[in-house]
């Protein structure tokens, strides 16, 4: 794998059709190759890998989000914030930039808590790791750390082919219920431990969402190297609308840029911080 460095410009990544039909068909693309199980000692390793390249426990990160959700039959609609998250903590901070009448609202966990800032009436409301990021199909626990490995036990771990990938599949089962979702199915890159494909499921069995997070950028700082996704497509496989006898999902392109992993003042993790910005 080789990926680009940090690109600057915070560019807003338009839904076209030739981008979004590549990357639904890495989503749909189907496994020829036969299973092949893997021994228990590596499906755990690779599982921990995984789950340690979604943290940045050593250092601060920040970095530009574009959130551009699509509604069949509605049109499209991008939400611009910055983030900067700071993992050792366990807190991190969204301030809406764009659209106006969005800009200045903002997210702050700190203490397992997430709260909510409305700067139209200036009050901070409780909301969920399960709740939906502005009305789009990313949740917003989606913006943090990844607890696979903590959080599931692994059903089994089998190696795939996903594209030209060689990566092993994971089937995992919740061990706490304060999880989002109940299953995950993940598609890891062997070579580098990234998750590529994410299968959300609900107790019952049904697939709720699928996630593609098909390149990354990267950057090394102090003998480590930090994994950064480029873009993450979520499809969401229950949300969405029937056109022309024909069912289409409601999809979310999350794009990240501007990444840094500078220190930060502590002082942006705190409430008083998202009224000072929401007032500029």
């Amino acid at each position: 794998m080789k990926t680009k460095d940090f690109e600057s410009g915070g560019k807003i990544f338009q839904l076209n059709r030739t981008k979004k039909v590549k990357i639904l068909s890495f989503i749909l693309v189907i496994m020829l190759s036969p299973l092949t199980a893997v021994s228990v000692e590596d499906a755990d390793a690779l599982l921990k890998r995984a789950q340690e390249n979604t943290s940045f426990a050593e250092t601060d990160f920040g970095a530009a989000y574009s959130v551009v959700q699509e509604k069949p039959g509605e049109g499209r609609s991008v939400t611009d914030a910055v983030m900067y998250r700071r993992d050792s903590e366990g807190k991190y901070v969204i301030l809406i930039t764009n659209p106006p009448k969005e800009r200045g609202k903002g997210y702050l966990q700190e203490k397992g808590v997430i709260w909510f800032y409305d700067p139209v009436d200036g009050r901070f409301t409780f909301t969920s790791a399960k709740d939906k990021f502005q009305n789009s199909n990313a949740n917003n626990s989606d913006f943090g750390p990844q607890y696979y490995h903590r959080d599931y036990s692994i059903e089994s771990a089998e190696e795939v082919k996903l594209g030209k990938m060689n990566c092993v599949y994971f089937v995992l089962k919740a061990k706490t219920d304060k999880v989002d979702y109940p299953e995950l199915r993940l598609w890891v890159t062997i070579e580098d431990g990234l998750v590529r494909k994410k299968e959300d499921y609900s107790l019952s069995g049904k697939k709720l969402r699928t996630t593609a997070i098909p390149s990354y950028q990267y950057m090394k700082k102090d003998s480590r190297t930090y994994y950064v996704p480029v873009k993450m497509l979520i499809i969401d496989e229950l949300r969405g609308k029937t056109i022309s006898g024909k069912f289409q999902n409601e999809i979310t392109e999350i794009s990240i840029s501007n990444v840094s992993f500078e220190k930060q003042d502590s002082a942006i993790y705190t409430k008083a911080y998202l009224e000072m910005m929401s007032d500029r």
